[in-house]
């Protein structure tokens, strides 16, 4: 397939397209205005590849939209262009708006022009995959319960109001206009190229040149981590298998305490980086468990998410490859290598 791909340049974007060319025999039309967290890096190994064509373009940009679908005729899309740090949001959200509710519905109306002048065949095949996030249905609190595909929306951060906003028209856009849309929901990804403003690759790197590792609150705050390879995988499975106007929630079912993730880094550190260890009180090196330092928690917090992927397992047949342990020693590894990629 030839596919236009939103956000290709970021963390998750990125990981999509080297899979893809790797992987597949894909072309990708990779569109990315490249903000603070869109990284060239991450795509230099398929830079120079014939199925692979950027375009630094914003979506908001119609015109430049109605260039790309007219010139490269892409038979589907996936939408993975998104601001999406929580503190970033709470600090200035007008960028989420701008880019996540704007440029969805700049997106989709390109689509929506291109999908409509289509020959029926052609017509007939076309995807528009819409990928979101697990923090659009709220905040389990200190409940045992999953989210599921029917959970109803509850937004709490103007991140997470933005994409559940992106959500709504996106299924608009089906529903009136007609537009072959699908979405997906995800939990907390990690892996290489993560920008450092997240929790893992924070962590790491903080740990390293011996500065604090800041956790919010009391870090019992609970999150379901998936390795960015499963995610893109089960993305591309979701555009080929699965259904129009279904939802399909991606999750690794392995949940976790903030600070027990933390501490996992840590004692990862400790055996892969041993000559960063703090030293104690009379000299001798500890571990880099030390360097937790607890914070004021953020406003409106939410303390847990988690999703139910057993759909997405049942009806498709994606399951993760990666353990949470196997995953964070990858990515560990990974930025102990590249000590100065971000």
């Amino acid at each position: 397939m030839k596919l236009l791909i939103t956000g290709g340049a970021g963390f998750i974007g990125s990981a999509l397209v080297r899979h893809l060319i790797s992987h597949t025999g894909d072309e990708v039309v990779n569109v990315d205005k490249l903000t603070y967290a869109g990284s060239k890096q991450a795509l230099a190994q398929v830079l120079a590849s014939p199925r692979h064509v950027f375009e630094q373009v914003d979506i908001c940009n119609r015109s430049e939209l109605d260039r790309i679908f007219a010139q490269h005729q892409p038979q589907a899309v996936m939408h993975l262009a998104a601001e999406s740090h929580v503190d970033r949001s709470i600090h200035g959200p007008d960028a989420f708006i701008h880019s996540n509710v704007v440029g969805t519905y700049t997106l989709l109306e390109a689509a929506r022009q291109y999908w409509q002048a289509l020959p029926a065949a052609r017509q007939g095949a076309f995807r528009f995959l819409h990928v979101s996030t697990d923090e659009v249905y709220g905040d389990l609190g200190d409940s045992s319960a999953s989210f599921t595909e029917e959970t109803a929306y509850a937004p709490s951060s103007p991140y997470s109001a933005t994409k559940a906003a992106s959500d709504h028209l996106a299924h608009a856009w089906r529903r009136t206009y007609g537009l072959p849309v699908l979405t997906s929901h995800c939990t907390n990804n990690y892996g290489p190229y993560q920008f450092p403003e997240k929790l893992i690759p924070r962590m790491i790197l903080n740990a390293v040149q011996g500065q604090p590792l800041p956790l919010y609150g009391h870090g019992r705050h609970v999150r379901d981590w998936l390795y960015v390879d499963d995610h893109v995988r089960a993305l591309r499975i979701i555009l080929e298998r699965g259904g129009v106007g279904q939802t399909y929630n991606v999750g690794a079912h392995n949940p976790r305490q903030n600070i027990d993730v933390v501490r996992a880094v840590c004692r990862l550190l400790d055996e892969l980086h041993p000559q960063s260890r703090p030293t104690g009180p009379y000299g001798t090196p500890v571990s880099h468990e030390h360097l937790i330092t607890h914070v004021e928690d953020r406003p409106g917090h939410d303390l847990r998410y988690a999703l139910d992927a057993g759909k997405l397992q049942r009806e498709l047949g994606w399951q993760p490859q990666e353990s949470f342990e196997s995953g964070l020693r990858k990515t560990v590894e990974w930025f102990l290598q590249r000590p100065r990629m971000q």
